[in-house]
């Protein structure tokens, strides 16, 4: 269902940046130039109440100069002056506030935060914050907040309690090469929350792949309620699960966060696939976001090292999907692509002396079986084949099968070389990692998103 006020406030076509500055090391400066930067090609209307102009463009005293219409607006003035501007924005008849000024609830301003929410709801605005980085968004190229660049390009969407944390993420956008069209920093969730922007970013066309990174709730119930409707993969880090932990989290975002247990249970029974770490997170968002869901449990592994292959196989068995051995015509077939010391039985060890042919081959095969509902390609370097090689051959292999309702992930184990090739399979769509057990867990993650949907 499509939601015009949220439209209006997380893909603006026309913004005002409330605070804009002309100072350097001001988050009202960097906002502006920020948007221009990113190559935002809507409507900027600073409102700065002494300068012509910032950064080439025209400044206005007030909100009620613009000549135009303002779908939402960037807050980064003190706490103190936002309930006026929130009469003027409400006058404007602007739908959206992005609010990054803090010294709210998160330091336990709590009436002062309700007292906003209130008179913005009002006049029909809805607020994203306080207490916020911003929102980034390739698609509209839109960098409405201080993180100092859009994200590298890709097809799932982050929301983020944390906005030092949504900040560094965007970072390691480029260096763990996971790509995201939207950024959403959410803070102290005074109005907008989870289960907002999980409805909504299951309607948008360009996101593939639901990343949260949660401290707490305000509404556990409607975010439960909004996930299990979902369609799309939710994927996300909770945290603040220790006595500390949650502590820290009330302080930070004003959030209730609490025991491990029970909000395990909870992302469960919504359908949520749960990671461990940061780094899992990004693991299982790539393939998440690359990769169609495991329809059932025959995981076939192809390897070229044994070694790797037992690495793979522990792997899948403490993943819940134990491999079996493949059919006798699979073996069959397979034995076809391998030195007679080599196994076809699951994994299907191809040896050290794994070539191109043997790999594209063993591959194409294997996807088009019926029996395989899952693959998982393991290449450990060797002097015998070049890994760039070697990735050509499985991209040629994987869009020769045809198949797009299989999950395949990839690990290459090597140097420079297997890194240059992973970066290759990365940007043309299929996940690539540098250890086997991560990439079995990475398809484990596509099967859980199946059997939650069953």
């Amino acid at each position: 269902m499509k939601n015009e006020v949220l439209d209006s406030l997380l893909t603006p076509k026309s913004v005002a940046v409330v605070g804009a500055s002309t100072t350097p090391g001001k988050i009202g400066y960097s906002v502006i130039k920020n948007l221009i930067e990113g190559g935002y090609t809507g409507k900027i209307y600073p409102i700065n109440p002494t300068a012509e102009e910032i950064h080439g463009i025209k400044c206005y005293s007030a909100i009620e100069k613009v000549p135009g219409s303002i779908d939402a607006a960037i807050i980064t003035v003190p706490s103190k002056l936002v309930d006026g501007v929130t009469d003027e924005l409400g006058r404007k008849g602007v739908k959206g506030m992005i609010v990054i000024t803090s010294g709210y609830s998160e330091v336990g301003n709590r009436d002062l935060e309700q007292a906003l929410v209130k008179k913005a709801n009002g006049y029909g605005i809805r607020v994203l914050g306080p207490n916020i980085v911003g929102v980034l968004s390739n698609t509209d190229k839109f960098n409405g907040s201080f993180a100092p660049f859009l994200p590298l390009p890709g097809k799932a969407s982050l929301v983020s309690q944390s906005g030092a944390l949504l900040i560094a993420l965007d970072a390691a956008t480029y260096t763990r090469r996971v790509g995201f069209d939207k950024l959403i920093s959410i803070g102290n969730m005074s109005d907008v929350d989870f289960a907002d922007i999980v409805s909504w970013l299951d309607n948008d066309p360009n996101t593939s792949c639901i990343t949260l990174y949660i401290e707490g709730f305000k509404d556990g119930r409607a975010f439960i309620d909004a996930a299990r409707k979902a369609n799309k993969p939710i994927i996300a880090l909770k945290a603040g699960v220790s006595a500390h932990g949650a502590a820290a989290a009330a302080s930070h975002t004003g959030s209730l966060a609490g025991a491990a247990k029970v909000y395990g249970a909870a992302l469960q029974q919504a359908g949520v696939i749960q990671a461990t770490d940061l780094n899992n997170l990004f693991d299982r968002t790539l393939a998440l976001s690359q990769q169609p869901p495991m329809k059932g449990d025959n995981l076939l592994i192809i390897t070229n090292g044994g070694g790797i292959g037992v690495l793979a196989t522990d792997a899948a068995e403490r993943a819940g999907l134990p491999l079996k051995f493949a059919p006798a015509d699979v073996q069959l077939e397979l034995k076809k692509h391998m030195p007679e010391f080599g196994s076809a039985k699951n994994p299907v060890d191809l040896t050290g002396m794994a070539g191109n042919d043997w790999y594209g081959e063993s591959v194409r095969y294997a996807l088009t079986h019926p029996w395989t509902e899952g693959l998982v390609i393991l290449y450990c370097e060797t002097a015998i084949t070049e890994p760039m090689e070697i990735a050509h051959s499985l991209k040629k292999a994987i869009d020769e099968a045809g198949i797009k309702d299989k999950p395949v992930t990839i690990s290459f184990v090597g140097g420079e070389k297997s890194d240059n090739a992973m970066r290759y399979l990365i940007e043309n769509g299929i996940p690539a990692y540098g250890a086997p057990d991560i990439a079995v867990d990475a398809i484990s993650s596509l099967r859980e998103f199946a059997r939650m949907k069953a």
